[in-house]
């Protein structure tokens, strides 16, 4: 495709989803113009800097605003290709119901600048049909266009969904080299929404339809999802029967078709703690396993809050670390942390006696406001805490030898320290592996 004019591309949310894919575009030479309903988000980028963590992502968004092929605005203006990355969270009805209005709100604004041969192209993790509901939206706002799927002529714009897999920390990376799928509303969209991809994209693209694709994202992560539900149910048990749970799936994986995953303390992120209630909201009579699956991982929250309460407890007056607040390993991401409503629970119980490490916090969430709950780094908390509850697996905390916590009762949900002990019996004096 070199010699082609590039198309103006606009990113709609600028997120860590969104500034990401913006860089990996305009780096391939196409010029971005990134959308973002905060002023500071805009500013930051604007001045080649980023606010999120993410490795690579500094010195890339620096080169390709340096280069003017990056800027940053609160408005949405005319474009080629409109991608819309923007949050898909749950109504405030307590019934895990999917909010899809930041989506028809972005839609809505890109019909405002909607124009013949135009793309738009949703990337927001999905329930089945928005896409579809999004081009009606469209097609709503803008009768003098012909909406693909709504005209028996060649449609005026193409429309299409194509949601993203990556892995924090590793999102530059994946967004070029992972495979993806495509899915139009007609094939017609999917292709030339194919062309689009294949300019920054070095893996395969794979087209299909708008539902299938919005059914294979979620499918992905509640696959996921179902098998950490089982590494989690399967800590629980070994909890209640006195059994090392990380011995057992370290033998139970030496069968040639046997790959249990590490339990953890839950499931955190905006994906797999999420889009599994999606399948459930859409079929909520066939979803079963699904559904257990979100119910358990969900539960394992509470069992590792009240089995730190326990070991807390049994050390009255004892100085206690919660280590970690993120959802994952070295990352600053805490959205749907399972670590963060831990240290949270034990904070507003514990007050002053609970402290937290996060290497990649600069000061705790608002829920730990008037907890009288601190923020320490690692060392102090190896020479200060009597407890330690690990909650996030970051490679500082698996680093750091048994000589420097070995005067410390110690509860590792993620397994990091197999010199640890793993029963957990209540009484006092004795250290706790999840």
């Amino acid at each position: 495709m070199r010699g082609e004019n590039k198309p103006q591309v606009c990113v709609i949310g600028l997120g860590y989803i969104g500034l990401p894919t913006a860089a990996i575009i305009a780096r391939a030479g196409c010029p971005v113009a990134g959308v973002d309903l905060s002023q500071d988000v805009v500013d930051t980028i604007n001045r080649g800097e980023i606010h999120i963590e993410e490795v690579d992502l500094d010195g890339l968004v620096r080169g390709v605003v340096q280069r003017g092929l990056l800027s940053a605005s609160t408005q949405i203006g005319p474009a080629d290709v409109f991608v819309i990355a923007v949050p898909t969270p749950f109504e405030k009805d307590g019934n895990h119901t999917p909010d899809t209005s930041y989506v028809m709100a972005a839609a809505t604004e890109v019909a405002g600048v909607l124009k013949k041969g135009d793309t738009v192209i949703l990337e927001s993790t999905s329930p089945v049909g928005t896409t579809e509901a999004m081009r009606d939206l469209i097609a709503g706002l803008r009768p003098d266009l012909r909406l693909p799927g709504r005209t028996d002529e060649t449609p005026d714009v193409a429309i299409a969904y194509c949601p993203e897999r990556v892995l924090p920390g590793r999102i530059l990376e994946e967004l070029a080299n992972n495979d993806r799928s495509i899915g139009g509303i007609t094939p017609r969209c999917a292709r030339k929404a194919l062309a689009f991809y294949k300019r920054f994209v070095r893996a395969s693209c794979v087209t299909t339809d708008a539902r299938s694709a919005e059914m294979c994202k979620l499918v992905e992560n509640a696959f996921r999802d179902v098998n950490i539900a089982f590494a989690n149910e399967l800590s629980m048990i070994a909890d209640h029967m006195g059994l090392d749970v990380w011995e057992v799936i370290r033998l139970a994986n030496r069968h040639p078709r046997v790959n249990v995953l590490q339990p953890g303390p839950g499931v955190g992120g905006h994906c797999i703690a999420v889009d599994p209630w999606f399948i459930v909201h859409g079929a909520p009579d066939q979803a079963r396993m699904i559904r257990s699956a979100r119910e358990i991982n969900d539960a394992k929250m509470h069992h590792v809050v009240e089995r730190a309460e326990q070991l807390i407890e049994a050390n009255p007056g004892v100085p206690v670390a919660c280590l970690g607040l993120a959802f994952k390993a070295n990352i600053d991401d805490f959205r749907e942390s399972p670590a963060r409503f831990v240290a949270a629970r034990l904070a507003r119980k514990f007050g002053d006696r609970m402290h937290v490490v996060e290497p990649y916090a600069s000061e705790l969430p608002i829920e730990f406001e008037g907890t009288g709950a601190t923020l320490i780094d690692l060392d102090t908390a190896l020479e200060t805490c009597g407890v330690l509850v690990v909650l996030v697996d970051h490679d500082i905390f698996r680093v750091v030898p048994p000589e420097e916590r070995g005067r410390a009762v110690i509860y590792d949900t993620r397994g990091i320290w197999p010199d640890v002990a793993p029963v957990a019996p209540r009484r006092p004096g004795l250290r706790l592996a999840g």
